[in-house]
């Protein structure tokens, strides 16, 4: 779900979430267990614009390879290469493709705030079609949803894109209640802003939850911020 639009083509819906996987971000590396651990000029390598802002902004010392692209084995290798000292990568994606053996160290979400609906599945469907949604109804898990719904309704607000450092996270609290922690970054770390809401945990206010968040961190911004 986090590589899905939040703008949907005519007539498709998004109804359904599977059961959400682990959110938080991985961090490998063969000579480190952890971001800290890394000596100064250490070079990291992402495709995220989200992760080497929030990296940049509490390691500065650190060399944040941004063109860090490929499948999680070309990424693999060229760690093995020696191409960069240490990655991340979506604990959730490494969990669905057995490969968590490479993991070095597990990131918290205040460490690192994880992408708009990360580790989330999603199934659309035509909007006229009762039939298909009624099949995949039963195989939504509808806290997943509601978090999914009210992280997208941040990003929308905010008019996000995955070349922009967004970041944000809904979930149920010890309470029952929703708590929303959301993030906005200039692309080179130096300013990250941040905010959080708490709510009853249900589909308007979580949806409300998001967009006064959104407009918020827009108004911190001001313009200008992401091209910093």
């Amino acid at each position: 779900m986090k590589d899905v639009p939040t703008y949907l083509p005519e007539g498709t819906i998004l109804p359904c979430n599977l059961e959400r996987e682990d959110v938080r971000d991985a961090f490998i590396s063969l000579s480190a267990t952890s971001l800290a651990d890394l000596p100064s000029g250490s070079v990291v390598g992402t495709a995220s614009l989200r992760r080497k802002s929030q990296i940049l902004h509490r390691y500065p010392s650190l060399n944040v390879q941004e063109n860090f692209r490929g499948n999680v084995q070309t990424r693999l290798r060229k760690l093995n290469e020696g191409v960069v000292q240490a990655t991340l990568l979506a604990l959730a994606g490494l969990k669905r493709l057995n490969m968590t053996e490479n993991v070095a160290s597990t990131l918290s979400i205040n460490d690192m705030l994880p992408a708009v609906a990360q580790g989330a599945i999603g199934i659309a469907c035509r909007s006229n079609d009762d039939k298909m949604a009624e099949y995949i109804a039963s195989l939504n898990h509808e806290e997943t949803r509601l978090a999914v719904v009210c992280e997208r309704a941040f990003l929308t607000t905010l008019d996000g894109s995955c070349r922009t450092p967004i970041a944000g996270y809904a979930c149920r609290n010890e309470d029952g209640n929703c708590l929303f922690q959301g993030l906005v970054a200039s692309p080179d770390g130096t300013r990250v802003l941040e905010t959080s809401r708490v709510g009853p945990y249900a589909v308007e206010d979580m949806i409300e939850m998001g967009k006064d968040a959104g407009k918020e961190l827009l108004s911190r911004a001001g313009p200008g911020f992401f091209s910093s």
